[in-house]
């Protein structure tokens, strides 16, 4: 069997590696669509199985294909990836001193066998001043992350007053939940 992990994101890669798993990275270039009409705790699922199946449609059968959405909610809409340094700002300053959601949704292929789940972290920040958050979105990569922010960058590390659930989730990938999954399914 061989694996392949559907992302381009340098953070599952990492934690995919981590759980010592050997995989191949295959890249999704497509336009993902947010059905906002379904209810927020669908959203990540649904783009997770877009992913999914984009990607199926070029597998071989000895192929196990992993997929992953990540999304941030406050009051239960959705803050994607910020287009601009200033969306940045705007999201961050929206997050700060209040308690959002992480939703992460894993879809998983082998044959004819699917599998998708999701996981949920509730993640509360401090009250950033704007210079704080200045200094991080110039100093660190806050495009390419839901939300605007790595957990594991400066901004978790000063920031973040608690987080309940998974660690990992935040940074987009459930690795708990990743690793019994995967063993179920391969067994």
């Amino acid at each position: 069997m061989k694996i392949i992990l559907g992302s381009n994101s340098p953070r599952r890669k990492e934690l995919l590696s981590q759980l010592g798993v050997t995989f191949e990275v295959r890249s999704i270039d497509f336009e993902e669509f947010v059905n906002e009409k379904l209810p927020y705790r669908d959203i990540p699922k649904d783009i997770a199985q877009q992913k999914l199946r984009e990607l199926s449609a070029t597998k071989s059968a000895d192929e196990l294909i992993i997929c992953a959405d990540t999304l941030v909610f406050m009051d239960g809409r959705p803050i994607g990836k910020p287009s601009s340094l200033g969306e940045a700002m705007e999201m961050l300053t929206l997050l700060s001193g209040k308690t959002h959601e992480v939703i992460t949704a894993v879809g998983i292929t082998f044959q004819d066998r699917y599998l998708i789940f999701d996981e949920l972290t509730t993640v509360t920040f401090d009250q950033l001043t704007p210079q704080e958050i200045a200094y991080y979105i110039n100093t660190y990569a806050p495009l390419d992350k839901a939300g605007s922010y790595g957990i594991q960058e400066w901004i978790g590390l000063v920031g973040v007053r608690s987080i309940e659930g998974s660690y990992t989730n935040v940074m987009g990938l459930p690795t708990r939940s990743l690793y019994r999954a995967l063993k179920d399914f391969i067994q």
